[in-house]
This record gives C-alpha cells, structure tokens and sequence, in this order.
C-alpha cells in the first residue's frame, strides 16, 4: 500500500484543516473546537494534527493528545498514521473517532500500545436539527455557579459508569473538576434537581458553529424507569438549538438500548458509527 509521508501541521495550514473539518462536523466536532479555540501552533494547543495528504491537497487529519481522534482517514492513510505513531509512546487515553479508521488503527497499533481496556466496535453517531417534538421537561436547566459541588457526584458517578473507572484516581479529581466547573461557568451544564439532589444531567461537552454536542447524559439510578428521560434531553436539544448551534449531535454505546429509544424520540437521526479504544 503507497503511501505519501505524514506530516505536523502548523498554523499556516489552518484554513486546509479547517475545510476538511468541515466534511465532517459531527465527527470531527471535538478537534473543530480545539482549533477554532487555539490554532495550530503546537505551543498553544493541548496536541498536535497530523496531516495525510499532498502539501496543496490535505486529504485527512489525526488529532494527537489526550485522544487520538483520526478525521476522513481512508485506509491508505490510516497505515501513514499508524506507521508513524507506531514508534512513539502512547500519550493518549483514547482513540476516538469513525469506526473504520479507529479500528483500523488500533488493528495496527495495538501490539505497541496494547492491550486495551475496552473496545467499543460500534457506537451510532446521531444528530438533530429539529426541535424535539415530544414535552420538555421545565425542571431541566443550565447549573448555576454555585451549583458545581451539587453536579460534581452525579458527574463522577457518570464518568465512573461510562467509562468503567473513576475520574478521582489520578490527582484525586482536580483536573475533572476543573473540566465539569468550566461546563457550568459556561452556560453548557444541564440538570434537573429534586430536593437540591440531581437526578437528571447533560453537558453540551463540545461547541462548533456546526454542532453543539452531548455527553455525560445521566439518571440518578433511583429515578431510572420512571420516563423522565426523554422530557429532560428534550429539554436539552431545544435549548441547545435556540441558544447555541445549529445541530446537537452525539454518540451512544450500541447496546444502550434505553438511551437510543430517548435519543430517537427526541429526533436524533443516525449519520455515521464511531468506535472507541480506552486505555
């Protein structure tokens, strides 16, 4: 297989990155966040991009960083990625992206940066332009600033069952506080409380003018059952949308078949599969 060498991006090349991001927005929203806050220039960012492609034609991207998040790599360009990333240590906690291209590159990778934890094959990507056309739920709102030690347990009991462990392990929690604090102060934190409990939370994790996307969607498991779900993600997309992005998209675990059910009634429609690799 021919392949053309893979090359770090700089800013120079941000309009080329920005262009190929655009073909795909709901994939691709998390690196789009990132370059549109921060650039290309390697000193400001939190990873660098890859770059596939001849100098005057970039044909895909690879995020390197605390995920892997590989964008429209087609084969060929998956073996430049994976041969490259081959010969360095693994940084990331993740490889995140299109099913194809994750799973190929973990095919590659996996006898240098194995084992995984988890693979996660087949994750349907969804997103939504309408607004939802079942109640919302009035009780579901933004977190207030002084709400944050109230969301913190819900969202490391989130976090802890999403992923299968804690966010406390390393530094005791610091940096996912730090995270879940930032979501609030930004308007982007949702929940419905009971008694000044949560039982109901969303964050809009990652914001381009294309997308708005959900994650963290949590029911305390006491209220699991009950129907309050669907109202309150509802509740989420339409603010979403009238506030913020033009679309909310997000991905789901195929065989969370509860939550697939929530996400069709409130309108989601399927357009495309992630697949995950977790260390």
């Amino acid at each position: 297989m021919l392949t053309v060498p893979v090359r770090q991006l700089g800013e120079s090349e941000r309009r080329a990155v920005e262009r190929l991001l655009d073909r795909d927005p709901f994939a691709g929203a998390q690196v789009a966040e990132r370059v549109a806050a921060r650039g290309l220039a390697w000193w400001r960012a939190d990873g660098r991009i890859l770059g596939y492609g001849a100098r005057r034609q970039l044909e895909s991207i690879c995020w390197v960083g605390g995920n892997l998040t590989p964008i429209l790599a087609d084969p060929t360009a998956v073996a430049a990625f994976a041969d490259l990333l081959a010969g360095e240590e693994r940084i990331c906690s993740s490889i995140v992206g299109r099913a194809d291209a994750v799973l190929g590159l973990w095919e590659r990778l996996s006898t240098h940066w194995g084992p995984a934890r988890d693979v996660r094959p087949n994750q349907p990507l969804l997103a939504t332009d309408a607004l939802p056309g079942v109640p919302v739920d009035p009780e579901v709102r933004q977190v207030r600033a002084g709400e944050v030690d109230a969301l913190f347990p819900a969202a490391v009991a989130m976090y802890t069952e999403e992923v299968g462990a804690s966010p406390l392990i390393d530094d005791g929690g610091r940096s996912y506080r730090r995270r879940v604090t930032e979501l609030v102060r930004a308007g982007r934190a949702y929940a419905r409380f009971v008694d000044g409990r949560v039982v109901f939370k969303a964050e809009l994790a990652v914001v381009t003018r294309r997308t708005a996307q959900v994650q963290g969607v949590w029911v305390d498991p006491q209220w699991r059952g009950r129907g309050i779900a669907t109202a309150a993600m509802a509740a989420v997309v339409r603010d979403a949308l009238l506030r913020v992005a033009p679309t909310v998209s997000l991905y789901v675990n195929d065989f969370n078949l509860p939550a697939r059910r929530v996400y069709r009634r409130c309108g989601f429609r399927p357009v495309g599969t992630l697949a995950t690799v977790l260390f």
